[in-house]
């Protein structure tokens, strides 16, 4: 069993900065690729970005590309979402997710509580 704790969201101005964190808990010998997924009210779930557990393969979408920078902390269970230049349109809600399987169309087994990212114009 596997929780997924998210924190780091807030409300900026176009143009800033925010760093999301999501540290996950629970016993855990699998070896869990990790990412993130946003949503706002009446639209699809999005895929923003994912990282392998070896961090040898990391994922973003198009939309974030040259923005974002995803990372992680295998000794501490956390895996981050470096958010810079930040567009109105960034605005949702962000979700940790984690899973043996996690691709752009398969989110993992596992998922965060959210945390609200607003970007003001």
């Amino acid at each position: 069993q596997v929780q997924l704790v998210e924190s780091g969201g807030g409300l900026v101005q176009a143009g800033g900065s925010l760093r999301l964190s999501c540290a996950a808990s629970g016993r855990t010998f699998s070896m869990y690729a990790m990412g993130w997924f946003r949503q706002d009210p009446g639209k699809e779930r999005e895929f923003v970005a994912s990282i392998t557990w070896s961090g040898d393969s990391i994922y973003y979408a198009d939309s974030v590309r040259g923005r974002f920078t995803i990372s992680r902390d295998n000794a501490k269970n956390t895996v981050y979402l470096q958010m810079n230049s930040l567009k109105p349109e960034d605005t949702a809600v962000y979700y940790c997710n984690a899973g043996t399987i996690l691709t752009m169309t398969m989110p993992g087994r596992y998922w965060g509580q959210g945390t609200q990212v607003t970007v003001s114009s």
